[in-house]
């Protein structure tokens, strides 16, 4: 009798122990699930917690693969996405309209970056020209080109240079095909970008500071990310060629991973042993936890839309989904293939902000002072980040500004009246605007120079230059290097332009070439042709 119990507490003392390890298991499991360590949904915690009351099969608790860590790239990836890049998503949501529009496409295409650079910790470097390769590159591409679609499509717009911007800096993402120096790259796009939205500064700097801090958020993400280059990949993106695995099936866990994360219920499986971990999850914005699981019926959320980055995340998730509310036009309603509705005007204009809703017509706006009748700024030469400012110098006496410029650098010349300018190294762009008998000495640029409303403008250009923007100039001056033969001029509304080129040799003067200014166009077979008049005598 004493033997009998003495083998039943033994027993009850193994099944505790197994009971007590089971336990310990699953306390050191959850946190990983909750910190998110792996991209599981609570829902499989809760799985876990209610298997506890079945019957086990055995009194030995199976192994658990534990989540894998995200690796320093990716968890610094993610410091990007929800620093710099969420807080311009974040700005471009409170203008609204296009330009949030935009900036969502934005977002699409880090998180498909993201997903890029997950691959390549799992896998061995595929042949660039294979159709694997392509496809890993597919969704960053096709995000880029909806990016620049949103410009195309709205070249009427009041934000176009807002999406000019955008659209010529979102080939930023494409850093990742870069070898061995995509952080140049990046730069080089940030200088295209700032191009335009050098312009969207100058145009809204009086009147609505929110567009340009909405610039300079644009222009911080160039920043963070060239820091991230800098410190994770130097020399361009790495793959895992020790002990990676096929890209192909690298990019399907990672495709697969990504909806779980996403909140999609996980598959049930008819294999015994455990399945293996996804891979990290998607970054939320501003703390946002993952958004709850898709319905399964297919149908849309009903939650409604909130102002939060969890949200769009959502949205991200739907895929196509997300247009299964729209309604299918008829043709017979399509104002592109019945003249008659455009007649009609079927589609009513949009109501500008200004107009009252009693229908009165909106109030015109304040004419700007002539330049004579404002008031006088003190001059201001001054280096705002990577913009110099240049303003309301008229005839200085300390004789020619000079400006030590860098690649990175672009500059603002604005109310400058007989004022000679040197810019000393290579920069990226200069814009000139509503000055006059402005005289400029430059060695190199990157992009261009823009010249707007500059009449009896001066130039010379000792090293390269891309381009050069002429609009409404009346009279100009521009002295050419050899090194910058291959100068693209454009002008606009411009007369008495005058380009200088140096002779066969250096003992030759430079020789005078006028740049055209009377049209003369003809109808030719029914088209319209267009000659540069001569005259001769």
């Amino acid at each position: 009798m004493a033997g009998n119990n003495m083998n039943n507490l033994t027993t009850l003392i193994k099944r505790l122990e197994a009971a007590t390890s089971r336990l310990e298991d699953i306390a050191s499991y959850t946190p990983d699930l909750t910190a998110s360590t792996n991209g599981a949904s609570t829902t499989s915690t809760a799985a876990d917690t209610t298997g506890l009351s079945e019957p086990q099969a055995s009194s030995t608790p199976t192994p658990r693969q534990l989540p894998e860590p995200l690796l320093p790239a990716i968890e610094g990836f993610d410091a990007l996405m929800n620093g710099e890049v969420g807080a311009f998503v974040n700005m471009s949501e409170g203008l609204g309209g296009l330009i949030a529009e935009q900036s969502a496409s934005v977002l699409r295409a880090f998180a498909a970056e993201r997903k890029f650079l997950i691959v390549t910790t799992k896998a061995k470097k595929p042949d660039i020209q294979s159709p694997v390769y392509m496809e890993i590159l597919k969704e960053l591409q096709s995000t880029i080109g909806i990016v620049n679609d949103i410009r195309v499509a709205n070249r009427g717009s009041p934000y176009f240079n807002h999406l000019t911007m955008v659209s010529e800096g979102i080939a930023m993402v494409g850093w990742i095909t870069i070898d061995p120096k995509p952080v140049d790259f990046v730069t080089e796009t940030l200088s295209s970008a700032q191009f335009y939205g050098n312009r969207v500064l100058k145009e809204y700097k009086d009147k609505d500071h929110s567009h340009v801090e909405w610039v300079q958020g644009f222009y911080r993400v160039f920043k963070s990310l060239v820091e991230y280059i800098k410190n994770h990949y130097p020399s361009g993106i790495t793959w895992n060629n020790k002990d990676g695995i096929d890209p192909q099936e690298a990019l399907r866990q990672v495709q697969s991973g990504e909806t779980r994360a996403l909140g999609a219920a996980p598959t049930s499986s008819t294999s015994s042993g455990p399945p293996p971990p996804p891979p990290p999850p998607m970054p939320t914005l501003d703390g946002v936890p993952p958004p709850p699981p898709m319905p399964t019926n297919g149908t849309s959320s009903s939650r409604a839309p909130t102002s939060d980055m969890g949200a769009v995340f959502d949205q991200l998730s739907r895929g196509e989904a997300v247009t299964a509310g729209l309604r299918k036009v008829d043709p017979s309603q399509q104002t592109h293939k019945n003249p008659s509705l455009r007649a009609g005007a079927a589609v009513p204009p949009a109501r500008s902000d200004s107009q009252s809703s009693s229908g009165k017509s909106p109030v015109p706006g304040k004419r700007p002072k002539p330049e004579s009748m404002r008031t006088k700024k003190p001059p201001r030469m001054e280096l705002d980040g990577n913009k110099w400012i240049i303003e309301n110098y008229d005839n200085p006496h300390e004789g020619m500004l000079e400006i030590d410029a860098q690649i990175s650098h672009s500059i603002l010349i604005s109310r400058c009246t007989k004022t000679g300018i040197r810019v000393l190294n290579k920069a990226n762009a200069i814009s000139i605007d509503s000055s006059s008998q402005v005289s400029l000495v430059i060695d190199s640029l990157v992009s261009s120079v823009d010249v707007i409303k500059t009449p009896r403008f001066e130039m010379q250009v000792l090293g390269t230059l891309p381009t050069i923007m002429l609009d409404q100039v009346d009279g100009a001056s521009i002295y050419l290097s050899r090194e910058s033969m291959k100068t693209e001029v454009f002008t606009s509304k411009c007369t008495a332009v005058n380009i200088n080129v140096p002779g066969r040799t250096e003992e030759d003067d430079y020789k005078e070439c006028p740049l055209p200014e009377q049209i003369k166009s003809v109808i030719r077979n029914g088209a319209v042709v267009s000659e540069i008049v001569e005259h001769a005598g």
